[in-house]
C-alpha cells in the first residue's frame, strides 16, 4: 500500500528518533537538508569553459 509523503516523513522521522533520539536524529535531518539554487548554472557560471587541469592549476595556487 502506498503511502502519502507525509506518511513516510512521519515514519522516516519516527524511526530515526527510535534509533538515534531527539538529539541524533535531529542532526541527521540537518545533514540532508535541501539546498538552494541551481548548481548547473553555478557550475557554469564558475567554470566557465575551463578545463580540469586550469581548475586544479588555480585550487593549488590558493
Amino acid at each position: 500500500m502506498l503511502k502519502t509523503i507525509s506518511e513516510v516523513k512521519e515514519t522516516g522521522w519516527n524511526a530515526l528518533v527510535e534509533r538515534l533520539g531527539i538529539a541524533g536524529a535531529t542532526l541527521f535531518v540537518l545533514e540532508y537538508e535541501k539546498g538552494y539554487g541551481d548548481y548547473t548554472e553555478e557550475r557554469k557560471r564558475i567554470f566557465n569553459k575551463k578545463k580540469l587541469d586550469e581548475i586544479v592549476k588555480e585550487m593549488k595556487r590558493k
